[in-house]
């Protein structure tokens, strides 16, 4: 994974304006009023051929009692416990306060690299007067604008300076296939792991949001040696601990981001959630391969039972609730409710019973093998003509697409790049139908498969004979 390196600060220092500057995109939301990047917003930057994630936090007030700054300071120290780099911006402007005092010493005592930015240096008289901020007691001390740009690049040649060296991935392990667990906490991931492994790997626990980090355990299943990844969970909005929801997130979308098939565990009692949907947009659009785990299907099955033996026998009570669908409709319901990922199988399972728990591996490792196929070039164009000739794609104001050639480049996810007159012409409902048809054709399940479309210049067209 890449590094990560935390933003922090007071607030209306200009840490989401130096976000923004070094992502190359606004994503954090600039203005000048104190506190408004609340939760920590994170994003990939390069420098020096180092890349590394940024992350920008809301601003600190250690002092403060508010319960939205209380749930702001927990983020921030959140990011500062998992970061491998610290950028520690002041405002050279306002000068030394007792909250960069405080901050500053909460900085010093997590012993990692911090690289102090005095930030709004936008004069030669503001550069100078910045060598005051030496007594915050910090070793390396960059002035910059991020509002100019000046300074910036010092800065970012600091912080690779003080990245931890690059780690260095093995050629077998990156062929190994990498199975990332994620969904909401207490869902039961770590559970699952612990089932597949058959010991108590990670800390099982009803406490939601028990696993932080992302362990990575190597394990053979039948024969063949996989990466697991245990992710820390997703919580709902308004139901968690001060700090945790984003860190989830952000850890979860890394794991999916170097996964190959994403096992996504759903908690069968409470059915999909809008989080589990979250949860299956990330990896439909990072291109991976899923299967859609219902966990806990023994509470389903013991429901179900005890209904059958309330109308079998009138003593006994009858259970509160609505008898649980069965697996049939259940299935149904989940598709229904995860219609965008279609080609996800969904296997119900039990960690605590280890029912169907084989059945999610070999799954898994079936669909990383899909992930491989590759469709002869001559075949897909020919299916490609076929689906067009049947369903031609309707003219955009007065322009009419065309398809010269299609190729496949990548493997794991599947990747189809078609060469046509103008990408733009290209309608996500008729890219829909061309993705239907290669998966009617060529199967594809278990997995997101990537359409890419590019305009072809007329001088290639006539030098192929397009």
């Amino acid at each position: 994974m890449k590094p990560l390196v935390a933003i922090v600060g007071r607030p209306n220092v200009g840490k989401s304006t130096f976000f923004n500057r070094m992502i190359g995109q606004h994503l954090a939301i600039v203005e000048d009023l104190p506190g408004t990047t609340r939760d920590r917003i994170y994003g990939d930057a390069e420098w020096n051929g180092r890349e590394f994630t940024l992350i920008d936090t809301g601003g600190l007030e250690l002092g403060s009692e508010d319960n939205i700054m209380s749930r702001v300071r927990a983020q921030a120290q959140l990011a500062i416990e998992e970061a491998d780099v610290i950028v520690f911006l002041v405002d050279a402007k306002s000068g030394i306060t007792a909250a960069d005092q405080e901050i500053a010493d909460m900085l010093r005592r997590t012993k990692k690299p911090v690289i102090l930015g005095v930030n709004k240096a936008d004069n030669a008289q503001l550069r100078a007067e910045a060598v005051d901020f030496y007594q915050l007691g910090m070793d390396d001390l960059i002035t910059l604008s991020s509002r100019q740009g000046t300074g910036t690049g010092d800065l970012l040649d600091a912080i690779t300076a003080a990245l931890p060296p690059p780690q260095e991935t093995s050629a077998e392990e990156l062929a190994l296939p990498k199975f990332a667990i994620v969904g909401r906490p207490n869902v039961g991931k770590s559970s699952l792991l612990n089932a597949i492994l058959g010991q108590d790997r990670a800390i099982v626990s009803d406490i939601p949001g028990t696993t932080r980090d992302a362990i990575d355990t190597r394990v053979q299943h039948r024969g063949t040696e996989i990466i697991l990844v245990d992710t820390a969970g997703v919580r709902r909005r308004g139901k968690i601990d001060p700090g945790i929801e984003k860190y989830s997130v952000l850890r979860a979308t890394r794991a999916i981001e170097r996964c190959d098939v994403a096992l996504l565990v759903i908690d069968a009692t409470d059915g999909v959630t809008a989080q589990d949907t979250h949860i299956a947009g990330i990896i439909h659009e990072n291109a991976k391969g899923v299967v859609v785990i219902i966990n806990k299907w023994d509470l389903i099955r013991e429901r179900r039972a005890a209904f059958a033996a309330a109308e079998e026998d009138p003593t006994l009570p009858t259970p509160k609730g609505e008898l649980p669908k069965e697996a049939d409709d259940y299935r149904e319901q989940v598709r229904d409710e995860l219609k965008f990922i279609p080609y996800a199988p969904i296997v119900f399972s039990s960690a605590k019973t280890r029912y169907h728990v084989e059945s999610v591996l070999d799954k898994a490792l079936e669909i990383a093998q899909i992930r491989e196929q590759r469709v002869p070039t001559a075949r897909l164009n020919e299916v490609v003509r076929e689906a067009v000739l049947r369903h031609p794609p309707a003219p955009i104001k007065g322009r009419q697409l065309k398809i010269y050639y299609v190729t496949q480049p990548e493997v794991n996810p599947p990747t189809f790049v078609f060469f046509v007159n103008e990408a733009e012409l290209v309608h996500f409902g008729y890219e829909r139908y061309l993705e239907n048809q290669l998966r009617h054709e060529f199967a594809f399940p278990g997995t997101a498969i990537r359409l890419v479309f590019r305009t072809r210049q007329s001088s290639e067209r006539d030098a192929k004979g397009g």
